[in-house]
């Protein structure tokens, strides 16, 4: 990805995004752009127009973190939007990640064994790790169960991104589809910005890119956030709506991996009807012919 390219559009997005009277400044004279002009935004970080100027342009290598929060409270950037430009302001120096090391373009291991035993003790709540690609690389039984639209019948590695916008299958699954589109082009694009040479999002981005406008269209606002907390909404084929909390917890243990876990409220309908598809699932495995026993298969 090319970094002076992803900062001046992220830079110049941000400021589309603000009007004058949101900064207290009066609004007068016809505006070419939405938003602030860049001598409004200089103003704002005590910055010099040049030198606000040509951080637009891309040029962020040796920004200090003074002149970066300034110009992340003159956009009104929030949390997640002022870490991914820091992310952005030291990749151009040279030190992507965050600091940490760049990481090896090999394919990444499997999570180690002991992680499959946490997931597997996790009997009531969906729980899976997913990584930066979006692969659910781990799940437990009920995540199984209630993902199995995402993961079909085997084969490749279930991919959020890739089932949200290749898979017609996602907009039933998902009924605030538009929101779920958004969610996931905004957590990439943050990823992306704290490792801009991880060739799997590369890669991701150019395949989705290639085959959804939407996703094109997404990928070009630059919006980013994190996954964090919060609740959505489900249509699973066998058991219905189900409105579920859900929590990230990064795996510290793993670099780019992170834990998920689905709830329902105690005692309602959501939760009944996890409990329902968990034993909807064990019925399905329990009934199922053993590995090779080809007699049992045909008898069913």
């Amino acid at each position: 990805m090319d970094n002076r390219a992803e900062v001046r559009e992220f830079l110049m997005s941000r400021r589309a995004k603000i009007t004058p009277d949101q900064v207290g400044l009066p609004s007068y004279g016809n505006r070419r752009v939405p938003g602030l002009r860049r001598s409004e935004v200089a103003t704002l970080a005590g910055l010099s127009v040049e030198y606000y100027s040509k951080l637009e342009r891309g040029a962020i290598c040796g920004a200090s973190a003074s002149v970066l929060d300034a110009l992340a409270s003159a956009l009104m950037l929030n949390e997640t939007e002022r870490g991914h430009l820091v992310d952005l302001a030291r990749a151009a120096d040279g030190i992507p990640t965050s600091g940490r090391h760049r990481r090896p373009t090999s394919p990444a291991k499997p999570p180690h064994e002991t992680l499959h035993w946490v997931l597997e003790s996790i009997k009531d709540s969906v729980a899976f790790v997913r990584n930066d690609v979006q692969d659910i690389v781990a799940i437990n039984e009920l995540g199984r169960a209630f993902y199995s639209p995402v993961i079909g019948d085997g084969g490749r590695t279930p991919n959020l991104a890739r089932f949200q916008f290749l898979d017609p299958a996602s907009r039933d699954f998902y009924p605030d589809w538009d929101m779920f589109a958004q969610m996931c082009v905004a957590i990439i694009r943050n990823a992306a910005g704290k490792d801009p040479h991880h060739r799997g999002i590369q890669d991701l981005v150019g395949e989705l890119s290639t085959q959804s406008e939407t996703f094109r269209e997404l990928w070009a606002a630059h919006d980013v956030r994190t996954h964090g907390s919060g609740t959505k909404r489900f249509n699973h084929p066998e058991v219905g709506e189900l409105n579920l909390a859900y929590e990230e917890l990064s795996v510290t243990a793993e670099e780019g991996l992170a834990l998920y876990i689905y709830t329902a409220e105690p005692g309602s309908e959501s939760h009944q009807k996890l409990q329902l598809l968990a034993s909807w699932n064990k019925t399905q495995f329990d009934s199922a012919p053993p590995a090779g026993d080809a007699s049992a298969a045909e008898r069913k």
